[in-house]
């Protein structure tokens, strides 16, 4: 198994930097403010932002493979329609038949980008509720 925690060329750029905060900011200390709680928030912001980016991007990549795929298959069919004998006589039907494969293509492609952007939002969400519930406790002690 790999050691994660060391920063390697294929996860370098997805790391948070390494600088420490809450040292620089311990130099100026304030009663009633803890700065290493303070730059842990934050640092979770962050990184839900992150992980919400890479949710859309995710699904922003699917959707583009998955139209490529409905565009390729929508073309071997118009071809393969097209070389019938009878397709003259079938095009109404051809058109039927296809204005409802694209409708049933709109309708996949409208439900993966609403997964995609509800995942990202949930993400966000979350840590919006988890800052929401830090605020609440501000200031009790455990």
């Amino acid at each position: 198994m790999a050691d994660d925690s060391k920063p390697t060329e294929k996860n370098r750029t997805s790391e948070m930097p390494s600088f420490d905060f809450a040292k620089m900011l311990n130099q100026f200390r304030l009663p009633g403010v803890d700065f290493a709680a303070l730059v842990d928030r934050e640092r979770k912001n962050i990184e839900a932002l992150v992980e919400a980016n890479k949710i859309a991007f995710e699904g922003w990549q699917a959707l583009v493979r998955r139209q490529s795929e409905i565009l390729q298959e929508t073309m071997k069919q118009a071809v393969a329609d097209a070389r019938q004998e009878d397709a003259v006589k079938k095009r109404t039907e051809l058109a039927k038949q296809g204005f409802e494969k694209a409708l049933s293509n709109m309708r996949e492609l409208a439900e993966m980008a609403t997964k995609s952007q509800k995942d990202a939002f949930d993400v966000v969400r979350k840590r919006f509720e988890d800052n929401m519930e830090s605020m609440r406790n501000f200031g009790k002690k455990d």
